[in-house]
């Protein structure tokens, strides 16, 4: 049976091109300000095109020993000028570690914190919402989206009275199960949304047939998760070199390569793999610097990835 790599193994192994390929944080903080921006187009707003997400990896804290890497990662992320991180309170412990790390190492300033409301009713929404301020440790939060369109409508109406108040900046919906992009896209049409958060990767390109084209009809930015399939991507890759034309968009290692066929598509505004270590911060933040595929190019790297 061909054994299962962990991404950890693939960079350690020099499958993804060797660790001397990595960027350095020394070079990545020098080049902060050089990190690849994408408009909020309600707003015009710039954002790093690399987030962080915190599902699963931030889920189930209870030690110091398990806190200690996340807080090397937010401290890196912060250093090499990312802003967006990306929670829920359905993710266990990861609002709480964030608002905690964000405070303890004092970088609110120039983050993008963004969350979720993900309940049935109005003033359970309501209680869950002020439960992610106090969690979060924050007085504004800078997107809370509606999950995987829960009760939409009533928490729409509830995001758009705390917009009005100030104690949000943008709302908007998420999914990740293409069983929800019909309804998905309906409420897009219905809707005057900030941004939407959809499930897309180099080996699920499904949301970009629709939902993509229509954010950017429906002038919505676009925040994507799931960017690594879920891990089938790194799983489909193991043990093979990258290809040397990536070297023709600046791409280093493999989660470069899923991380800039995402956000070079016109519609991303970012991504926001899941990151629990500063090497992954530094290695998935090389995406966010230097050329990016152009259409023919993403072209050959779908047809790369449907052949292995």
């Amino acid at each position: 049976m061909l054994m299962r790599l962990t991404r950890r193994e693939l960079l350690k192994a020099g499958m993804a091109t060797g660790a001397s390929l990595l960027l350095p944080a020394i070079d990545l903080r020098a080049q902060s300000s050089g990190l690849i921006q994408k408009k909020i187009p309600s707003s015009g707003e710039s954002l790093p095109a690399i987030g962080l997400g915190t599902a699963r990896r931030w889920e189930s804290i209870t030690t110091d020993a398990e806190r200690a890497p996340l807080r090397d990662t937010l401290r890196e992320f912060k250093a090499v000028g990312a802003t967006v991180i990306d929670s829920s309170p359905t993710y266990g412990t990861a609002e709480a570690i964030v608002g905690e790390l964000v405070s303890e190492l004092k970088v609110r300033d120039g983050l993008f914190l963004a969350t979720k409301v993900s309940i049935s009713g109005k003033e359970a929404g309501v209680k869950q919402i002020e439960a992610s301020f106090k969690r979060l440790r924050t007085p504004k939060i800078d997107l809370i989206a509606v999950h995987n369109l829960r009760d939409t409508h009533t928490h729409l109406a509830t995001l758009r009275d705390l917009r009005r108040v100030g104690r949000i900046r943008y709302i908007g919906i998420t999914t990740s199960f293409p069983n929800q992009y019909a309804d998905f896209e309906r409420t897009m049409k219905a809707e005057k949304l900030d941004f939407i958060q959809v499930d897309y990767a180099l080996d699920n390109r499904t949301a970009g047939e629709r939902i993509l084209p229509l954010a950017a009809e429906r002038s919505m930015a676009v925040m994507i998760n799931l960017p690594f399939g879920r891990g089938r991507l790194f799983n489909a890759v193991q043990g093979k070199q990258l290809p040397e034309w990536a070297a023709e968009f600046d791409c280093k290692t493999w989660a470069q390569f899923f991380l800039k066929y995402i956000v070079s598509h016109p519609a991303v505004t970012c991504a926001v793999p899941g990151m629990a270590k500063a090497e992954y911060v530094r290695d998935n933040i090389g995406a966010a610097h230097g050329r990016l595929p152009d259409a023919a190019m993403r072209r050959r790297m779908e047809n790369f990835i449907d052949g292995v």
